[in-house]
């Protein structure tokens, strides 16, 4: 239902809607040339917590925490990712190297957990 991939990968038939989730645009990429829906600026960590990270595994845990909690002050930006779930599959862009550590993942785990939450 939701799934994340590299701005850098090609697009695939199976991506469903595809949203950029970074708050800065990604290097290299030019705004005309990436398939997207929608960039959801709004769904990216907060430019403090984003630096705070670094993209430091060790931070990991405590990173998802304080970007859930911002998540949850601010659910009105995730309307249309939850909408488009909803619709179908959806992919999530990012463009961190770290495949595994990186803010698109800990939001496909949050909106995977309001997905199948009874008051989504």
């Amino acid at each position: 239902m939701v799934s994340v991939k590299r701005v850098y990968e090609m697009p695939a038939a199976g991506d469903g809607e595809r949203f950029l989730v970074e708050r800065l645009w990604p290097r290299g990429i030019k705004k005309d040339a990436l398939a997207m829906t929608a960039w959801i600026k709004e769904a990216a960590p907060s430019g403090d917590l984003r630096r705070w990270f670094g993209h430091d595994p060790s931070k990991w845990d405590e990173f998802r925490r304080r970007y859930f909690t911002e998540l949850d002050r601010n659910p009105e930006v995730l309307r249309p990712l939850l909408e488009a779930a909803a619709r179908g599959r959806i992919t999530l862009l990012y463009s961190a190297r770290d495949t595994e550590h990186n803010s698109a993942v800990a939001l496909a785990e949050y909106l995977l957990k309001r997905l199948s939450s009874p008051l989504a």
